[in-house]
Formats: C-alpha cells, structure tokens, sequence
C-alpha cells in the first residue's frame, strides 16, 4: 500500500510539473522547479523499480512466516509443529490440561520449553496482531482440540482464511475476528459450518456492508452462539428486520 501511494505521487508530481511547464510563458519559472523535473523524468522508473522490489521483498518475508512448518511436522509431531508456528509469528497458546501459556515477548523471542509436551494438543490460541494467514492456517488443521481462536486485528486474515476455518468445526467455540480489515460479509457466511460455535467476536470490521443486517443473519445461522458487535455506530433498521423474518418465514415454507 505503500508503495503505490509513492508511486501515484510521483506520477501526480510529474504530470502536474509538465503541465506548469508547458503553461509558463518563459524559458523555466524556477530553477529549482527544472531541476525536480529533470530528476523525475530520469529516476521516475528506476523509483518504480525500487518500489516494486520492496513490495515483492514483503511478500516474500509473508509467504515464508507462513509456510508448511514439514519439518518439525515430522520430527515432533503436528501440536509442536502448531506451537512453533504461533511462537514464530509472535503469538501464544496454552496446551490441554495445563494453565500457563506460552508467548512471545515483544522482541520475539520464547522458551523452547514446549518441546516438553510432544503430543498434546492446543486447547486455546492468541494470534492476534501477527500475519497468519490462509496458507499459515495449514499449520492448525490438525488441532482437533482447538476451543478458542483470537484474531483480532490481523491484516491478512480475510474470506478465505475464515472458509478454511471448517477443519475446526468440531472444536472450536470462541472466535474473535473483530478488526480485521479484510473480512467481508462473503467470509462471515462461511462461519455456518462452525456449529459448535458458542462466542464470536466480529466488532470494528470496515469492511461489513449493512453491518445490522449482517448481524441478524449470523443470530439466525448460529442460534446458539452469542455474537458481539462493537463499534459500528449503528441502529438496527426496521426494514433490515422484516427482510430477515421474510427470509425466515420463506425457508420454513420450503
């Protein structure tokens, strides 16, 4: 985001450069004018260039905080291998049957000391404020035990992170999404796979068109399930009411 900002000012600063020039009666208006001109029509791609690179520099630091952790999969088991991937990216967890929880501290750094539970599942996990996304979530697939899921404020959690979300439907009962700033109303429909979903969190999602009605249609897909909602300043619109209970009323009929 960034970089195209960078990149669109300096096509402005270009544009808007030539066109004082071709208006100014005299030969330059200013010296110093000529000289940003000359350097911008010279270095102009080689920003570009720059630019690009760092943006694919950030995408490649993404992609390989979240890669298939295969090799301690296989050394020690896939509930290690789930607990070094949330320790890398900065997050905690707390393992089934114990109390303490394991986290990294601000510098990202942790204690090994998880490696003394080989085969004990996840019970509760906190990835807040890291950069899990859909292709780091393959390192959670396999915690069957997983009851709790803290997402909050996660830039690359979106539609598809939340549809891959399937493969904790047996477990899992607290979801906090709210903050993300990806997350749309296509994304919270999947969440009807999650039956057993008894507390989920959608506050502050700018994303969410319609956020009152939005929030109807999750009470009437997860009855049992209590939803939370801040942040959006809204009120509930009498006609979103009536759209939701003759949509109800229609599929009892069918």
């Amino acid at each position: 985001m960034f970089a195209l900002c960078v990149h669109r000012c300096y096509q402005r600063s270009a544009r808007l450069l030539v066109a004082r020039r071709q208006k100014s009666s005299g030969p330059v208006s200013s010296p110093l004018l000529s000289r940003l001109l000359r350097f911008l029509t010279q270095h102009f791609y080689d920003v570009e260039m720059f630019l690009n690179w760092r943006s694919q520099q950030g995408r490649n630091r993404l992609q390989k905080k979240n890669v298939f952790y295969a090799y301690t999969h296989t050394l020690y088991g896939p509930d290690i291998a789930s607990a070094h991937y949330i320790l890398c990216l900065g997050g905690g967890f707390r393992f089934v049957g114990h109390s303490d929880w394991f986290r990294a501290n601000k510098r990202g750094k942790f204690s090994w000391d998880f490696l003394n539970h080989k085969d004990t599942p996840l019970e509760e996990v906190d990835l807040s404020h890291t950069v899990t996304n859909y292709s780091g979530l393959f390192n959670l697939e396999h915690q069957h035990h997983l009851r709790t899921l803290k997402l909050q404020g996660c830039p690359e959690v979106d539609d598809w992170f939340l549809a891959k979300l399937h493969v904790l439907q047996d477990s899992l009962e607290e979801l906090d999404i709210s903050h993300c700033p990806l997350i749309t109303t296509g994304g919270l429909a999947t969440l009807k796979n999650l039956k057993r979903l008894k507390h989920l969190n959608v506050s502050s999602l700018p994303r969410l068109q319609n956020p009152g009605l939005v929030i109807i249609l999750l009470e009437e897909m997860l009855p049992h399930c209590q939803i939370i909602a801040d942040g959006y300043g809204h009120r509930l619109r009498p006609a979103d009411k009536v759209c939701v209970e003759e949509e109800r009323v229609q599929g009892q009929q069918q």
